[in-house]
């Protein structure tokens, strides 16, 4: 089992695994050219990251392209930016980017 990770990306979470939940389950072939043809921002880094876990499988567990496949995908919230909007009579209302 490969564990690729994928920290501070800026896209939120939400739409990542709208991406993520495509691929779960299906053979590395399989997920490229879901991935390769989807219209979604989130689609490029998701690409690099399998493709950093299929050259990781190829280096350190010498196992064949073909036997891969994706078990499982799991998606989080990174670190969000803290802005501040203005409010009535002087105050201030956070707002967190994710």
């Amino acid at each position: 089992m490969i564990t690729v990770r994928l920290r501070h990306l800026r896209i939120s979470p939400r739409k990542v695994r709208l991406t993520t939940d495509l691929i779960k389950g299906l053979s590395v072939k399989e997920a490229e050219s879901q991935l390769k043809f989807l219209a979604k921002r989130s689609a490029k880094p998701v690409l690099k990251l399998l493709n950093s876990a299929v050259a990781n499988a190829l280096k350190n567990q010498s196992s064949s392209r073909e036997n891969l496949y994706i078990s499982g995908v799991r998606v989080d919230g990174g670190p969000s930016l803290k802005r501040w909007r203005a409010r009535a009579m002087g105050r201030a209302a956070s707002i967190l980017k994710r």
